[in-house]
């Protein structure tokens, strides 16, 4: 593993009791941060603050990251913050548009789009106020490109891409720098919310024929949390096999 320092920082990562979010953080561990996983699963939570900590500083709060006051409450809860994560997401099944159930279409929005905008209203002043910070936000190359059958996650991505480089532009003379990575589809417990006709499609659209890890994906997040990056913001980070080449 190539060291990257981060040692000192605090980082908060979002979803981060499982999958890509756990994998972050134990990078962001090993690279010598304190992490506070935000998660609304508490008992899962619960259990990967207890094998985090064998690495470092770990602490979790169980936040519904929909909930505009209990972010704000995490975040004052949290303290000092110089990195986000904005990892937490769903995918709410697949199904061609017009057989998607509305309550379902709005709860993925809600979750992958408006929970990272709450985080980065409430994290950012703090970030701010400290004159330094690293948001990265985990979109998807769905985003980018609109997978079918996946028309709720594909525009809840896409959005995030946006908030990325509108946030990135606000931020770019307060050394808070913004960036979104876009990955291909990682195995992680999302792939039970998939159809496997849609894990099968997504699998034949990448050139190097394998998913990424999710540790691929944290060695990434790592490096945009990093001082090493310091003139890339609003940016859009792709890690893909092959699959986006532009």
């Amino acid at each position: 593993m190539n060291q990257i320092d981060l040692k000192g920082r605090v980082a908060v990562i979002t979803g981060g009791a499982q999958g890509i979010g756990y994998a972050t953080a134990e990078r962001f561990l090993k690279s010598g941060a304190a992490v506070v996983l935000w998660d609304i699963d508490a008992a899962r939570l619960d259990e990967a603050v207890g094998t985090l900590s064998a690495l470092g500083s770990a602490r979790g709060q169980a936040v519904e990251l929909t909930d505009d006051a209990a972010v704000a409450a995490a975040t004052a809860a949290a303290g000092r913050i110089d990195i986000l994560v904005n990892n937490a997401g769903i995918t709410g099944g697949n199904g061609p548009t017009w057989e998607l159930d509305p309550a379902v279409w709005r709860r993925v929005i809600d979750v992958n789009l408006v929970g990272p905008f709450l985080t980065c209203r409430h994290v950012a002043p703090v970030m701010i106020r400290q004159g330094y910070g690293r948001i990265v936000n985990i979109a998807s190359v769905a985003g980018k490109e609109g997978n079918p059958n996946a028309s709720h996650y594909s525009a809840s991505k896409a959005g995030l891409i946006a908030l990325t480089k509108s946030l990135g532009k606000e931020l770019a003379q307060k050394n808070v720098l913004v960036n979104a990575i876009a990955p291909a589809a990682a195995k992680t417990a999302i792939f039970d919310q998939m159809a496997q006709t849609h894990i099968d499609y997504m699998l034949s659209k990448i050139p190097m024929g394998r998913f990424v890890t999710v540790d691929e994906i944290a060695a990434m997040a790592a490096w945009l949390a990093s001082e090493d990056c310091s003139f890339s913001t609003g940016a859009v980070f792709d890690i893909t096999g092959g699959r986006s080449t532009y």
